[in-house]
This record gives structure tokens, C-alpha cells and sequence, in this order.
């Protein structure tokens, strides 16, 4: 898996959470859903916790998520 693709893997998460989710709870859906797909021999392995909140900023940027002053405190949702 590479960090491009982590935008889109946070789309299909929110999704498959009905479209919004507690930083935790997203994070363990991701966990559940893509974490086979991280190879312990690529750095994003150790970083993905970080690179998703990457993938969120750019899909907020992209208005595919709501701004953060919109949503409740720690609620990611998809707009």
C-alpha cells in the first residue's frame, strides 16, 4: 500500500461506518479492513496512524469531508 492510496481507503472506512467515525473507531475499522494490506517492510507500516490524518486533511480540502469546526469534536464525516 502506498500513501496515495490512503485517502481512498479513509473514504471506503467512513463508508463502511456509516459515514462517520471517532478517530478510534476509524482507526480499528482500518485496522480491520486494510491492515494486512501494510507490508512491515515499508515505512508506511509505522506511520499509517499519522498518514491517515494526512488522507483526512486532503479529503477535507477536497470538501469530501466535513471541516472539523463542523463536525463534533473527534467526528470524522464524510460531507
Amino acid at each position: 500500500m502506498k500513501k496515495d492510496e490512503l485517502p481512498g481507503k479513509l473514504i471506503e472506512v467512513l463508508k463502511n461506518l456509516g459515514g462517520r467515525g471517532t478517530i478510534l473507531e476509524i482507526c480499528k475499522k482500518f485496522w480491520e479492513l486494510y491492515g494486512k494490506e501494510l507490508n512491515e517492510n515499508d515505512n508506511l507500516f509505522y506511520t499509517w496512524q499519522y498518514d491517515i490524518r494526512w488522507a483526512a486533511t486532503e479529503l477535507r480540502k477536497s470538501k469530501i469531508m466535513k471541516p472539523k469546526e463542523i463536525s463534533s469534536k473527534g467526528v470524522w464525516e464524510l460531507s
